[in-house]
């Protein structure tokens, strides 16, 4: 599989980031939590577009292997 996901931190404003994310599920009980971040997941993976980056986002994510460098 070719690495095609950015693996390198690309959040310029990284607590402008957490902040809004975490903004998303004030109020929210944990069903509604879940289900919005069900939403943000598949709004984002529509704006990817690229299956084999999805592929490799979902594989990273599964087998814990996720990490930020800059």
């Amino acid at each position: 599989m070719k690495n095609n996901l950015i693996q390198k931190t690309n959040i310029k404003r990284h607590d402008d980031v957490y902040e809004m994310i975490i903004g998303l599920h004030k109020d929210l009980n944990d069903q509604q939590s879940e289900t919005a971040n069900q939403k943000l997941i598949l709004v984002l993976a529509n704006h990817i577009g690229d299956i084999s980056i999805l592929r490799e986002a979902v594989a990273l994510v599964k087998n814990n292997a996720l990490t930020w460098s800059d």
